[in-house]
């Protein structure tokens, strides 16, 4: 049996030809190539300050709040170990999850609409990620320099000057990112014995875990990533092609009026730019320098984009400067650029029936959440039966159940309520129908009902279980069962 020859194929063989390859013409791709490190310039503009203005209110907001009072306690306040929520006049218990429920399901409608309009706002201006990542390059340009400057010393060897401007830059975001630590722990643990427990450091371990976790996260995506959470690891940026469509507003670029880009004078007029074929871009590639994914909009919409409109500010300043009119770079839709429609009628357009449903059912949901909220029985009642004893026979001749009720007071003040049974004939409460719980606490209470020995048929009774405040403020009905043996 002889081996094939290499030299011939059957016909089911398909020959791929073999092209020699030079050394010079080899190239090396490594899949695992370093990410070029991003320089954002800095920028001036109508966005900019619309983006500072939601970093400062976001901050004023998440650092502000662990440090409001409310009466005698924190003013917002989610004590996990005591099981109890604690918004302003509000008091929250675990039963209390279907509003924790309804307000994710309010934000994921508002995120839906507000990507339906105008694309991936919540990134370009709210997003922690977009929030802590402007605050650390301000700190680093304000340490370092601008944009050139740090280009420079990151490229250049390493000296005393480099040290310390490194060095300092560091201790300030890690003094950040602890401040940002402690605050979020503050929610969820009284923050001004959290406060009190560092200075004395006699914090709990699991508090001083959490403190350093959140910070470490704060330093390492603010800091370090950066625009590699928003491409890589952010799953918004996967999905938001699904909400989007051609009458969503996004970061936009003219190619109709901005091409063929090329350099020119400023002193060129519209004639000489006419003889030269070229449209309104000058190639200065200031819109990729200030954007801080390093992509360039004149490439079309990405995914990579975060719609900050840094490079819609930097080049309405460059057609001030050579004189043209600005809105080479701006919001606008696929559809308004293509028939090259106007502002008003962009803005129309984009109240389309899409939108309008998102808006319909996420005014009715967050009016449902808040009247829900505000017409809130401030009573919360738990029934376990005690399986200790289902039921006996006790002095008197009568047949008595046990049961366990946890009553959660939900008010700021002490609280007396009345305990009543009813659903069968005879029944009534032997145990003390009197329960007093204070402000914000829950208590534990067994519940002795009795029914005379014989009036009922065997088997399990339903029985309703009344609680009410002493002042009628609060009535709640819980419903349970009544067993009668064989």
């Amino acid at each position: 049996m002889t081996s094939p020859s290499p030299c011939k194929a059957n016909a089911n063989t398909k020959v791929i030809p073999i092209i020699p390859v030079g050394a010079d013409d080899a190239e090396l791709v490594s899949l695992y190539a370093a990410q070029k490190t991003i320089h954002p310039r800095t920028v001036q503009g109508l966005f900019a300050r619309w983006r500072w203005g939601m970093v400062f209110l976001t901050q004023l907001v998440f650092y502000g709040l662990p440090w409001l009072t409310f009466g005698q306690r924190q003013a917002v306040l989610f004590d996990l170990e005591a099981k109890r929520f604690y918004l302003f006049s509000l008091v929250l218990y675990p039963q209390d999850f279907i509003y924790l429920t309804g307000l994710l399901v309010v934000s994921a409608l508002s995120l839906f609409l507000f990507t339906a309009v105008a694309g991936r706002l919540w990134c370009g201006f709210a997003c922690p990620q977009t929030v802590y990542s402007e605050m650390f390059m301000w700190v680093e340009r304000k340490i370092e320099g601008d944009r050139l400057a740090r280009i420079r010393l990151d490229g250049s060897a390493m000296s005393l000057e480099k040290l310390v401007k490194k060095w300092l830059k560091h201790i300030v975001w890690l003094g950040i990112a602890l401040w940002t630590g402690f605050s979020f722990v503050g929610y969820f643990t009284p923050v001004r014995e959290l406060g009190m427990a560092f200075l004395q450091t006699e914090m709990g371990s699991w508090n001083v875990f959490w403190v350093f976790f959140y910070a470490l996260a704060t330093y390492g995506n603010a800091g370090f990533m950066r625009e590699q959470v928003c491409k890589y690891m952010c799953p918004y940026a996967r999905f938001q092609s699904a909400m989007f469509d051609k009458d969503t507003l996004v970061v936009s670029y003219d190619a109709a009026r901005g091409e063929p880009r090329g350099a020119r004078s400023r002193k060129a007029d519209s004639m000489a730019l006419a003889a030269a074929h070229l449209g309104a871009c000058v190639d200065c590639t200031l819109c990729v320098q200030v954007c801080p994914t390093g992509i360039d909009i004149r490439q079309g919409l990405q995914y990579e984009c975060i719609s900050c409109g840094a490079c819609a500010d930097v080049c309405d300043t460059v057609m001030d400067k050579m004189g043209y009119a600005r809105g080479l770079v701006r919001f606008a839709t696929q559809n308004g650029m293509a028939a090259g429609w106007t502002r008003q009628h962009i803005l129309r357009r984009v109240w389309r029936p899409r939108v309008l449903i998102y808006t319909t059912v996420l005014v009715l949901l967050s009016g449902a959440l808040l009247v829900s909220l505000m017409l809130r029985t401030p009573l919360k009642v738990d029934v376990v039966r005690d399986r200790a004893a289902l039921a006996r026979i006790v002095a008197g001749g009568q047949l008595e159940n046990v049961y366990r009720l946890q009553v959660m007071n939900a008010t700021e003040s002490p609280q007396r309520y009345r305990i009543a049974a009813q659903g069968l004939a005879g029944l009534t409460v032997a145990s003390d129908d009197m329960v007093e719980v204070d402000a914000a606490q829950s208590r534990w209470v067994a519940v002795r009902l009795h029914i005379p020995y014989g009036s009922a048929t065997p088997g399990a009774h339903p029985v309703v279980l009344e609680i009410q405040s002493a002042d009628g403020t609060a009535r709640v009905l819980e419903k349970s069962t009544f067993l009668v043996p064989r």
